[in-house]
């Protein structure tokens, strides 16, 4: 079944209960999920959710990938597809698909988003998309087997095994060091 906007709005909500001083922030979010936009698609431009995987090893660093389109450094994520089932799941699997990394070496830290990051994104005319927003609800996982990387090379060009504090949003940065003190 796929993700659903109720489960959306829940995960929006319980996350608002541990961090409300983000409601204005997130306000945009709420008011397209509960004027019945379809955030699940890719096509919704105002808004659509994507899955974040920060994942940590056992020396406590942090996976980052090069994205090859934006060309950035990034934690693994992407779109939702329509056999996610939770937003979690969204991000465990683009985990997988981009660096090979299996599921069954992975654990999820809490069920709720560690961050949840609205930012734009730009026009891309090869896809025909417009200049649109993501809505980024970033999970927080940790290595409890092999982290052998094998990249997925048409949207991943390198990676790379960081030290926590080298995460560039102070706020992710702050919560993925809290959740590993």
């Amino acid at each position: 079944m796929p993700i659903t906007a109720q489960h959306i709005s829940e995960t929006v909500m319980t996350y608002l209960d541990a961090h409300p001083e983000e409601r204005p922030e997130l306000s945009a979010v709420i008011a397209l999920v509960d004027g019945g936009a379809e955030v699940t698609s890719r096509k919704e431009f105002r808004g659509h959710a994507t899955a974040g995987a920060v994942l940590v090893d056992r020396d406590g660093r942090v996976l980052f990938i090069r994205h090859v389109v934006l060309d950035k450094w990034l934690a693994p994520g992407g779109h939702l597809e329509p056999e996610d089932d939770t937003l979690s799941g969204a991000a465990l699997r683009e985990l997988a698909e981009e660096t090979d990394i299996s599921p069954a070496g992975i654990a999820l830290v809490d069920a709720s988003p560690v961050h949840i990051d609205v930012h734009p994104v730009p026009a891309n005319d090869a896809k025909g998309e417009p200049a649109h927003q993501h809505i980024d609800f970033r999970f927080l996982f940790r290595t409890t087997g092999d982290s052998a990387v094998t990249l997925q090379t048409e949207e991943v060009s390198d990676y790379a095994w960081r030290d926590a504090e080298t995460i560039a949003d102070e706020r992710l940065r702050d919560r993925v060091l809290s959740a590993l003190r």
